[in-house]
């Protein structure tokens, strides 16, 4: 688990494919890694990544074909820059939200424009998260916690204060810029329960019928 609070901004240093997946290298900034093993989590641009070797100022990863197709990540280049967070511990501060580190979609900029100190930015998301995304919620945007300031149908708002745009890879985005979208975990959780009772019902029934595949198999239909 994260908390959507960068710590430090990296850059991918070297990439191996390996037959149909990345190992990737990336550089950690200003990341403190002496706390770091092998093994540990370390979440880049929002996507959790598992450290298989350690530098003092880099690690190592193995990158899935899944996430290379799920999110920004197949996208990545040598220099690319990347947020990076180290895994929650208990006795942390929550920050942000709690953020698991794995990508529910790809978003796009539509729009970024200066406001005052601060910057806004208005966002793309698929249709499929359209519905996870409301006014005042939260949203993790390549690693980042952000409030979501306003919803128009899959287009969404989010206010950035100066700190995280220097301090994040939030600054090197243009209009049209692909970035990785988690929702809200509880949102997902209310959906799961406001849901729960009818699929509960459904599966009761198709047990109550005793009708199976082998059955029907056996019976001469095909």
């Amino acid at each position: 688990m994260f908390t959507g609070i960068i710590a430090a901004e990296g850059r991918i240093a070297k990439i191996e494919p390996r037959q149909g997946d990345w190992k990737v290298t990336i550089e950690v900034g200003k990341l403190d890694m002496s706390d770091v093993k092998i093994g540990d989590s370390i979440a880049a641009n929002g996507v959790c990544l598992t450290a298989v070797a350690l530098t003092p100022n880099s690690y190592v990863a193995d990158v899935s074909g899944e996430t290379l197709t799920v999110t920004t990540a197949g996208e990545w280049q040598v220099g690319t820059a990347v947020n990076l967070e180290k895994a929650l511990r208990l006795q942390d501060r929550l920050g942000g939200h709690l953020v698991s580190g794995h990508v529910d979609g790809v978003g796009m900029v539509r729009s970024i424009g200066q406001d005052a100190r601060s910057w806004r930015y208005e966002i793309e998301a698929p249709l499929e998260i359209c519905k996870y995304i409301a006014t005042k919620g939260s949203i993790c945007i390549n690693g980042i916690s952000l409030t979501v300031n306003q919803v128009n149908g899959c287009v969404f708002g989010v206010n950035i204060v100066p700190h995280t745009y220097q301090e994040t890879t939030l600054k090197h985005l243009k209009v049209g810029s692909k970035l990785n979208l988690e929702v809200d975990l509880l949102a997902r959780y209310l959906e799961r329960m406001l849901h729960a009772p009818h699929a509960s019902e459904s599966a009761s029934a198709a047990q109550k019928t005793n009708i199976t595949s082998q059955f029907l198999a056996e019976n001469g239909y095909q």
